[in-house]
């Protein structure tokens, strides 16, 4: 079977610009988690999230075209340059056919479809942007990358809530092993942080409302835990068949095998209390992979710091591995950079190649009361130096959506 590889690898997260500021962050145990700063949340009952410091479009794309695209078509595109410069990818006429894009998201343009309401009902119907819909339709970060880049392979997109992320390294692979093409961008990308959705999520109870200790307020594990911290950014990886890889002379930082899917068929925001779609994932993407419990030593967890969500996962992971599960190291991203939604896993699986590249895991911060029905070893607080040779992602969505994807170092 063709084998693929990872050779690129660019982000945009509250970390920071760039995925070595994101890593940095993350094994620093740093939060990126603060105030809300891009809108007025004074009547809000959630006044926190994990926004990105600094983001410029213009930085990275054409000014005109940035204003014709949302943010989270802005992020992807960001995200997309910094991995196929560090793939040191060069999209020619002779190979751009070979190129594609998966670009996952959760929600697609959110920000547009609000501003148009309110101007619509404010000024009425002339004052909606004749750019609405290749603005807010979900694909467009996909198209973007594909437009801005001249990649002219397969453009797909899956809107699959918060494993929409997980689904993208998923479908990437198994594009890539048909022979559809040699060389795809590939990641997640969301930017739904705005008042009617931080309204809407915290009115279902999902959302933490530490308004007055932000980098403390995601808790994955812990027993203080209130919900997650909603968050904003994109991941993104070039991946590629080794055979073109070796081709070109590219740097390849780990394999990708591709992943499973299953449905809890329960609730349509509940997971299934006992975990047993995630954990069916979790062994789909092992069976994938070729590799046994045993041989796995990290998992970048879902963990949205939920009362429900984490404890399912943990029962999740103990039914897939069964007594090699004490001896997986976990962490949960989130408690620094909130919950990305669609770009959830994205990171996840950027998360596990760094893992894999560094041998390093990162710590889940935060974790200063465990919860007695979450133990396993989630890497409290402080990043572990750990030889790291085959990982997880997990990325589990709202109506019951479970995805997991594996990586394995290079030999």
């Amino acid at each position: 079977m063709t084998r693929v590889v990872v050779t690129g690898i660019g982000a945009v997260t509250p970390l920071g610009i760039g995925a070595e500021t994101f890593w940095e962050g993350l094994t620093a145990g740093r939060s990126g988690i603060r105030e809300i700063q891009h809108f007025d949340t004074s009547s809000l009952p959630v006044k926190i999230g994990g926004e990105i410091p600094g983001f410029v479009p213009g930085d990275f794309m054409d000014v005109k075209a940035s204003r014709r695209m949302d943010r989270f078509a802005q992020v992807g595109v960001a995200a997309s340059r910094m991995a196929i410069e560090n793939a040191g990818l060069e999209i020619t006429d002779a190979n751009r056919e070979r190129i594609g894009v998966v670009m996952n998201t959760g929600g697609g343009g959110i920000w547009t479809i609000e501003s148009n309401v309110a101007a619509m009902v404010q000024q009425g119907p002339n004052r909606v942007s004749p750019f609405l819909i290749p603005m807010f339709a979900p694909n467009m970060a996909s198209s973007q990358v594909s437009i801005t880049f001249g990649a002219k392979g397969p453009v797909v997109t899956s809107v699959a809530a918060c494993a929409a992320g997980i689904q993208a390294w998923v479908d990437a692979v198994h594009i890539l092993q048909r022979g559809d093409a040699d060389v795809l961008i590939v990641g997640g990308t969301e930017a739904a942080l705005s008042p009617v959705s931080i309204s809407g999520l915290s009115n279902m109870g999902a959302l933490s409302k530490r308004n007055d200790d932000p980098t403390a307020a995601s808790r994955p594990f812990d027993l203080g835990r209130d919900g997650f911290v909603f968050g904003e950014g994109a991941a993104v990886m070039i991946l590629e068949t080794e055979e073109h890889a070796v081709r070109r002379g590219a740097n390849a930082l780990a394999f990708a095998h591709g992943g499973a899917y299953t449905s809890d068929a329960y609730h349509i925001t509940a997971p299934d209390a006992e975990g047993a779609g995630a954990a069916r994932a979790m062994q789909g993407a092992m069976k994938r992979a070729g590799l046994r419990p045993e041989e796995i030593q990290y998992i970048a967890a879902h963990a949205t710091a939920t009362p429900l969500g984490d404890i399912a996962e943990t029962k999740a992971i103990k039914r897939a591995f069964g007594d090699a599960a004490p001896q997986l190291a976990i962490s949960a991203n989130k408690s620094m950079v909130g919950h990305l939604l669609g770009a959830a896993g994205a990171i996840s699986g950027l998360g596990c190649v760094l893992a894999i590249r560094d041998g390093i895991v990162p710590p889940t911060i935060n974790l200063t009361n465990p919860d007695p029905e979450c133990d396993l070893d989630y890497t409290p607080n402080v990043a572990r130096r750990l030889t790291v040779t085959a990982a997880l992602a997990n990325g589990f969505g709202f109506g019951g959506q479970n995805a997991c994807a594996a990586f394995t170092a290079i030999e």
